[in-house]
């Protein structure tokens, strides 16, 4: 019996010492160099990711542009600062456009947001206008760093 037991054992011992396996350093560097990767990529996806609401929200202001140019042709003018953008959904107040078209100028019936979900800024000073966004932060700011503008585009 007592044979048989030791046979047992050393058989299991055998085993054990024959198979090769991780040590609990290989593993924790391991898992460490994976978390270093997947921190490189994902900050750069998501500086990708602002890239693009801001390349849109570019898009969106030339988009607007073109309906407030498509506007004036038709209403012989601009929306004024006070009539907004609204202007383009439902026929504005004051002066009035004689031409309005009566499913207004944009589809769907609403102006968009910015990529941000903000409302877009909309400025006339007669006959040019400036459309805005604020950016990331939805705020204006002094040095006027994040803003996205029209103006840019005219230069």
């Amino acid at each position: 019996m007592k044979l048989k037991s030791d046979l047992k054992s050393a058989v299991r011992s055998a085993i054990l010492k024959s198979q090769k396996g991780f040590t609990l350093i290989e593993l924790l560097i391991v898992i460490a160099v994976i978390g270093l990767i997947g921190t490189l990529v994902a900050t750069n996806v998501m500086s990708r990711f602002e890239e693009a609401k801001v390349k849109s929200a570019r898009i969106q202001i030339q988009q607007l542009g073109v309906v407030l140019d498509d506007f004036r042709r038709v209403c012989g003018f601009y929306p004024t600062s006070e009539q907004g953008l609204d202007a383009l959904v439902k026929a504005p107040v004051g002066r009035e456009c004689k031409n309005y078209d009566p499913e207004g100028f944009v589809k769907g019936g609403k102006v968009p947001k910015d990529p941000w979900g903000n409302d877009y800024i909309y400025e006339n000073s007669g006959n040019k206008y400036i459309l805005k966004s604020w950016g990331p932060n939805g705020q204006g700011s002094p040095d006027q760093k994040g803003i996205i503008s029209s103006a840019d585009d005219q230069s």
